[in-house]
């Protein structure tokens, strides 16, 4: 099964996620960004502590579905001094997932810049009752 993956996340926080409980996440990685413009409410989505530059095939991680996904602009004002400020704009994503399976990567696509990362998983072959 071929799913869009999400990468560089913090093992705690995949840690966590396992426990069962949707968790929301705020994302703002420009390559994890990207990939989560092909994702939809609904779809499957592998997540894994590994860096994007380190991903390969046989590298852990686990399967989410996603619960609802929000990308939007943030504005956020700086003032140095009463004369002085700068704006800028930073792009976030709100992912809320819920924990799905265990898996392994078995091929991985899309690492160049601008590409959704996107890896084939290895299926479940032992299923326990949850």
């Amino acid at each position: 099964m071929k799913c869009i993956a999400l990468t560089g996340i913090a093992p705690a926080i995949i840690s966590e996620i396992k426990h069962g409980k949707p968790r929301t996440l705020e994302l703002q990685s420009a390559h994890n960004l990207i990939t989560l413009t092909e994702a939809k409410p609904g779809e499957c989505i592998f997540m894994t502590s590994v860096d994007l530059d380190d991903l390969s095939p046989g590298d852990s991680g686990i399967l989410v579905q996603v619960i609802s996904l929000t990308i939007n602009m943030k504005r956020l004002v700086e003032f140095i001094n009463p004369l002085y400020y700068e704006e800028r704009e930073r792009m976030s994503a709100r992912i809320q997932v819920k924990y799905t399976d265990s898996t392994l990567a078995k091929s991985v696509e899309g690492k160049g810049w601008g590409e959704a990362t996107i890896v084939e998983v290895v299926k479940a072959s032992c299923y326990h009752a949850g």
